[in-house]
């Protein structure tokens, strides 16, 4: 039997580039983590989004 582990939203969000895709993983309220793949055009498009929402 596999050990269990602790699900803690603790640590950083994480972006990494794994085979064609790109991996957001984010810290969620109540443990664990949102794990998101992502293409290029979309990581661009959600950058372009969060810039928009910091200069407002």
């Amino acid at each position: 039997m596999a050990a269990m582990k602790p699900r803690t939203g603790d640590g950083p969000m994480e972006l990494a580039k794994e085979g064609r895709g790109i991996i957001f993983r984010l810290p969620i309220d109540g443990g664990g983590r949102l794990v998101v793949e992502l293409n290029q055009d979309e990581v661009n498009e959600l950058e372009s989004v969060i810039a928009g929402f910091q200069n407002k």
